[in-house]
């Protein structure tokens, strides 16, 4: 057992890098750094961490196929860094497995809290985790095998996505601000990154189809009606 979580950086920028190894080392975390997208990958699969900041502008392979690589055998938490807010960089990321993503610049401050609050969140996730499947009209959620089924046929959830899915699957008719989605399956306790949720709900309408998720306007998302 480790005394310190590992976390691998993957930046190509040396400033940038060596600033985020030295906030983290300065926080009580163990940090290896890679230069670009396949040292990165081989970095994860050598270390085994617990969690990955990723840069999505990378020479050799880029971020988004990074991350589909490092998630392929098991998930870690991955939080991925962009140049830009725009959505498609976001929707992309957030679609092969990254949990969260931060805008350069970024403040070190921000960056350290949702690094805390992804490993918070998967400790949860481990201890919480519910093993009995989930029905929700035609789809079903297994928290166990990590699966999922839409009218029995397999559909492919990232870690975060079948969270969240278990989150309103299990309180339905309850309608939730984005605020309170991120304390309860992020675990952000300032209420950043609400994009990140309307994300997330709509690779969820994508996947389980329109239905599943409900937006009351004005307010947030609850369990929609059963889809077909």
């Amino acid at each position: 057992m480790r005394d310190a979580a590992l976390i691998v950086v993957v930046e190509d920028d040396p400033a940038i890098a060596d600033a985020i190894r030295a906030r983290l080392v300065g926080e009580g975390f163990a940090v290896e750094l890679a230069g670009d997208g396949l040292t990165g990958v081989d970095a994860c699969a050598r270390l085994d961490p617990d969690l990955v900041i990723l840069d999505v502008m990378l020479p050799g392979i880029d971020g988004i196929e990074a991350c589909r690589r490092i998630q392929r055998d098991r998930h870690v938490p991955v939080l991925m860094l962009t140049a830009r807010d725009g959505e498609a960089d976001v929707v992309i990321g957030l679609g092969v497995g990254a949990d969260d993503y931060v805008t350069k610049p970024f403040s070190p401050r921000e960056l350290v809290a949702r690094v805390r609050a992804l490993l918070r969140r998967r400790e949860r996730e481990a201890a919480e985790r519910p093993t009995a499947i989930r029905v929700v009209g035609a789809v079903e959620l297994d928290p166990v095998g990590h699966r999922a089924a839409r009218a029995g046929r397999p559909v492919h959830l990232t870690a975060t996505e079948l969270e969240l899915a278990l989150f309103l699957a299990a309180h339905p008719g309850v309608v939730y601000r984005r605020e309170q989605l991120l304390q309860a399956v992020w675990r952000y306790a300032d209420g950043a990154g609400e994009r990140t949720v309307d994300s997330h709900v709509r690779a969820l309408r994508r996947k389980l189809g329109a239905g599943f998720v409900r937006t009351v306007h004005g307010i947030g998302y609850s369990l929609g009606e059963a889809p077909a």
